[in-house]
């Protein structure tokens, strides 16, 4: 095996599955599988033990999910990339993965060509999304309301909601009041609203903000 292979653990509880994907791997060039894990709690001890350069990695599995592992392989700052390889697609699934920290995204179905593209790019640190996760990030991140404000961009609009002026409120967060501007900007885009006073209802009606 060349020193150059792309060395992997496979994550999933189905053992078939586990045997099926390192069969695959194995019998392409450039790849070596390192190992394999049931849960997500076994994925991140071996890769912590094997420093794999890609984690591919199962989301529903009993004894340790998919989501929970890749949240803690990013804080350990682990060197591996995780790729999600799931039969799952919904917004519950992906979203939450990603912003956990995976790399890339693909399901059960996709070709085998098209999965060892998607190793290879994600070893690069590269982002892989399969065409259905894509367009449903795409869609929902066009759509107001939908993107979740900053804490900064909550303790602006709390002051808002107070009828604090720019100006105080920029001298209470030790920011500009340009910042102040832009925080606001950004708040109308999250909210899908055009002013204050439809911002702070907006964000009591959503629970952003609690009771008024």
């Amino acid at each position: 095996m060349s020193t150059e292979a792309i060395t992997l653990i496979v994550v999933d509880d189905h053992p078939v599955v586990r045997d099926g994907l390192r069969g695959m791997f194995q019998s392409a060039p450039g790849f070596q599988v390192l190992g394999e894990a049931s849960n997500g709690v076994e994925a991140v001890a071996l890769a912590a033990e094997l420093d794999p350069d890609v984690v591919l990695m199962d989301l529903r599995m009993p004894g340790g999910g998919g989501v929970d592992a890749i949240a803690e392989l990013t804080r350990r700052g682990a060197r591996a990339r995780v790729l999600v390889l799931t039969t799952y697609d919904t917004d519950s699934d992906t979203l939450p993965a990603i912003e956990a920290g995976a790399t890339g995204y693909l399901l059960k179905d996709a070709p085998r060509d098209e999965l060892f593209t998607a190793v290879r790019a994600a070893a690069e640190g590269r982002t892989v999304l399969s065409p259905a996760v894509a367009s449903r990030l795409v869609s929902r991140v066009r759509a107001p309301g939908n993107e979740p404000l900053s804490t900064r961009e909550r303790e602006v609009l709390a002051l808002v909601a107070k009828g604090t002026s720019n100006r105080a409120i920029a001298a209470e967060l030790f920011i500009s009041e340009a910042t102040v501007k832009t925080h606001l900007t950004h708040i109308y885009g999250k909210l899908g609203v055009k002013d204050r006073a439809a911002a702070v209802a907006t964000a009591f009606s959503r629970g952003i903000l609690g009771a008024p």
